[in-house]
């Protein structure tokens, strides 16, 4: 068998392109014969195409990148895999994706979303996103680059950090961690709440509305937007830095920090809802907040990128949830639990280490690809 991998490679530090790159790592360590391209480079591929000839492609993306990863391999006949998230709805290329033999999806979620709009549900497999778990381990404050982290953001000894990471914060539930954080007032020890996002156009706009919310709250002088580009390498001391992982999700299709935290044995206070259900166990390896708000919406403009003409409408009828809110009650009563107990607190997190080592290695996620290959399409 001979794949070829198309996703962001080289990788950059977000989400898909880590996704892909450990399929990658794992699929060579199982000395699975595999290359990668960049999945919208067409000169790369149609290269790859011609010297290495594939048996098999598999790309990762969203329903939205079916031209390049589906629909161009399939111009040169070669068979093309998908690995997908959803942003809520599947808007295009539904016959297209019905007519793929198999279609991986991250979560339990996605799959339900897929299903829901159109897509038909014997052709789809749930398989996870990696976590390299020998990276994202626990680590004490004593470790210097723990412990510089911490200074960085000036976090005292004395207080406990908060962390929620994200392309922006409020999809993440940074909102509704900040309304609970003001709830609780002085009933919960010291603490800081760090958000790193990451620095784009709608970012910025999005954090001058959550930091608006944080000062008419009276907790913006222990709040930090950290608003910048990091490595991977990186990331396992910052997750290892923090004492909880606040990240009650308004819209999750697999939520890798969380379960890059839970490696790092943080507790994770998540909403009950979505990928968070197959990533986080309520009471295990975290707390999950319940539903307090569904957000439906009537209608959409999509456009180019969707594979539609500018300013095509999309009516809902009935209605589709497009995010959810966590209950801030429920969100303060979880960080409630978590900060008064440190206990709690290690108790949960080697929960969440055992967990993320027996369903979201990176190898065990490279070996389950392979299994559902031999499975559903007979490849060896």
């Amino acid at each position: 068998m001979k794949l070829l991998l198309l996703y962001e490679y080289p990788p950059s530090p977000g989400g898909l392109a880590t996704q892909g790159d450990l399929l990658h790592r794992g699929l060579k360590e199982l000395g699975v014969e595999v290359q990668a391209a960049h999945f919208e480079s067409p000169q790369e591929k149609e290269w790859y195409y011609r010297w290495y000839r594939p048996d098999l492609t598999v790309g990762v993306g969203y329903w939205g990148h079916t031209p390049h990863i589906v629909l161009h391999p399939h111009k040169q006949g070669i068979p093309a895999i998908p690995w997908l998230v959803a942003d809520g709805y599947i808007a295009n290329y539904r016959e297209v994706l019905n007519e793929l033999p198999l279609i991986l999806v991250t979560s339990n979620w996605v799959k339900e979303v897929y299903i829901r709009d159109g897509i038909r549900s014997d052709n789809i497999e749930v398989l996870p996103v990696g976590c390299d778990t020998s990276a994202f381990v626990p680590r004490t404050l004593e470790d210097p680059k723990v412990r510089a982290v911490r200074e960085v953001f000036g976090i005292g000894d004395e207080e406990l950090f908060l962390l929620t990471v994200g392309g922006d914060g409020a999809s993440k539930g940074a909102q509704e961690v900040m309304q609970a954080l003001a709830l609780l007032g002085d009933t919960v020890p010291p603490w800081r709440y760090v958000c790193k996002v990451w620095p784009q156009p709608r970012t910025f706009a999005q954090n001058v509305l959550d930091l608006k919310l944080a000062a008419s709250l009276g907790i913006d002088k222990r709040v930090t937007y950290a608003t910048n580009v990091v490595s991977r390498t990186f990331m396992p001391y910052l997750l290892a830095a923090c004492d909880i992982y606040t990240a009650p999700s308004r819209i999750e299709g697999f939520g890798m920090p969380q379960v890059e935290a839970g490696a790092c044995e943080k507790p994770v206070l998540g909403i009950k809802a979505m990928a968070l259900l197959d990533t986080v166990v309520h009471g295990e390896s975290g707390y999950l907040a319940e539903v307090g708000i569904e957000n439906r919406i009537h209608e959409a403009v999509l456009g180019v990128d969707e594979g539609f003409e500018p300013g095509h409408k999309v009516v809902f009828d009935p209605p589709r949830i497009a995010d959810y809110r966590a209950s801030v009650t429920d969100v303060a009563e979880g960080l409630r639990q978590l900060m008064t107990d440190p206990v709690l607190r290690t108790r949960m997190g080697a929960a969440g280490r055992k967990r993320v080592e027996r369903l979201f290695d990176y190898r065990v996620v490279a070996r389950s690809f392979v299994e559902i290959l031999k499975r559903r399409l007979g490849i060896e």
